[in-house]
């Protein structure tokens, strides 16, 4: 599939119409996880917006120094990494490959510099990213509400 083709599909940037979408496929670069490859870390600074285009990534809460737990796993044209575009930077969680993944990687800083020379795409691009991050929140309390009923 081609980068276009791909962010046509995306949470991301699906809303954006053809003319937007040639703005937003120079930024992105294509690459490749093989499964168990740790593409970021929690608490670390992070600088790139994924966009999936096949695989599976793990979204992994790391509560202590020994313990992890899975929070979620995204998927095809599924973004994470989303920090990278709101300061301070910093993962929320560690994210890996699950199996063997193909992405499209974008500069949160070439991105977020994108939406202030076109505050129209930027506005779209940030309602999203919004989406996002609700989306996976929800995703978190309906998780704990399952943890917590079953303990």
């Amino acid at each position: 599939m081609d980068k276009l083709e791909l962010l046509k599909r995306s949470e991301l940037f699906r809303e954006l119409n053809n003319e937007q979408l040639g703005l937003v496929v120079p930024l992105c670069t294509g690459q490749v996880y093989e499964p168990g490859a740790m593409i970021h870390k929690a608490n670390a600074i992070i600088n790139k917006i994924y966009v999936i285009e096949a695989g599976l990534v793990g979204i992994i809460l790391e509560p202590g120094p020994l313990s992890q737990r899975q929070l979620q796993a995204v998927s095809n044209f599924e973004t994470f990494g989303w920090e990278a575009a709101i300061p301070p930077h910093l993962a929320t969680a560690t994210a890996k490959a699950i199996e063997r993944t193909k992405v499209l990687a974008f500069d949160g800083n070439e991105l977020c510099n994108l939406c202030f020379a076109k505050p129209e795409v930027g506005c779209i691009i940030c309602r999203a990213v919004a989406r996002v991050i609700a989306s996976r929140l929800h995703s978190a309390f309906m998780q704990l509400v399952g943890i917590t009923s079953q303990d």
